[in-house]
């Protein structure tokens, strides 16, 4: 890959439109200083100097794809309160197709509550519940789905938390829709649904997620072990490709074509939030291009890296992740 074909892939992004299928949240923060300890428990004060809210999980994914200059679209199934609210005004804010995002007053919308003090966590607290969705939610779901399919799609993307909106059902019709219309599927997994990808075009684990999954003792290290694993779960799943992300060892493709580590770059970790996001937003933009798979590996890990040296669920910087690119091109 030379720096004409980097500049081609990257201007190809601009043209792509994502469907994201999954589990949307806010992102709550609180940024203070710690001065003191608390009179009433062991327990750090926080002096708030700043409150945010962002998108979180699946909507972390559609702000790294719209970073990228794609039209991402998010379907999934949030709660009729408040912080519902907030995450439809910051669609709109940002741009970003509404119509499928649906609302029920059975489930409160997942909200993540971050407090932060000299870019340190002190505690996070999560309001939300883990209950699948009902069948009527799911079939409503479906048919956003499948209109959005219908209208023109260039990858879907799972981004599955294990908070309920995606069912085996619900994969099984998606898959089934996509391969008819001959649209790439991506996932990211969770260890509910974890079997039920049969037949995607990447899955992407993490190592956690991977030993969870498949119940089985995998060392980031051990690559040949790996490889074994991945192997058989790539051929009984009839998976094309399979990319673990294995922290600071970098990702491992495994596919037909490659069977490869792909080094992490050196950097400054300030904070590993929302970078599985990242590496799986890259992956689908990469597989709606038809990129080879070390490519797709290549700039997926590179990205995951870049956002990590962010405080914070932040996204991809598309300027940065070029000029890194392009550097790391120049140096091989």
């Amino acid at each position: 890959m030379d720096s004409k074909e980097l500049k081609k892939i990257f201007d190809s992004f601009n043209k792509l439109k994502v469907l994201i299928i999954g589990d949307l949240m806010l992102d709550v923060y609180y940024w203070g200083d710690v001065s003191r300890i608390s009179p009433e428990a062991p327990v750090p004060i926080v002096a708030v100097s700043k409150k945010e809210s962002r998108m979180g999980g699946a909507g972390n994914v559609a702000i790294n794809i719209q970073a990228m200059g794609a039209i991402p679209i998010l379907c999934s199934v949030i709660g009729d309160d408040t912080n519902g609210e907030k995450l439809v005004k910051i669609l709109k804010d940002k741009k970003l197709p509404i119509g499928g995002i649906l609302k029920t007053e059975d489930r409160p919308t997942t909200t993540k509550t971050r407090i932060i003090s000299s870019n340190h966590h002190i505690v996070r607290i999560d309001d939300e519940t883990e209950d699948q969705i009902g069948d009527k939610q799911t079939k409503r779901l479906l048919d956003q789905v499948q209109k959005f399919i219908v209208g023109g799609i260039d990858v879907i993307i799972f981004e599955d938390y294990d908070k309920g909106v995606i069912s085996s059902t619900l994969i099984k019709n998606v898959i089934a829709l996509a391969k008819k219309h001959k649209i790439p599927t991506v996932v990211d997994p969770k260890k509910k649904n974890f079997m039920d990808y049969k037949e995607v075009t990447l899955f992407k684990p993490n190592l956690k997620e991977l030993k969870e999954g498949l119940k089985v003792d995998v060392q980031a290290g051990d690559i040949k072990q790996v490889q074994t694993v991945t192997d058989q779960f790539r051929k009984s799943q009839k998976i094309a490709n399979i990319l673990v992300t294995l922290s600071e060892y970098g990702v491992f493709i495994n596919s037909d074509k490659e069977k490869k580590l792909v080094p992490a770059h050196i950097r400054n970790i300030s904070d590993v939030s929302g970078a599985g996001d990242t590496v799986v937003s890259l992956a689908a933009l990469c597989c709606a291009l038809n990129l080879p798979p070390i490519q797709i590996a290549f700039l997926s890990n590179l990205a995951g890296g870049q956002v990590c040296e962010k405080t914070g669920v932040v996204p991809v910087d598309k300027k940065q992740l070029f000029e890194e690119a392009l550097q790391y091109m120049n140096n091989k």
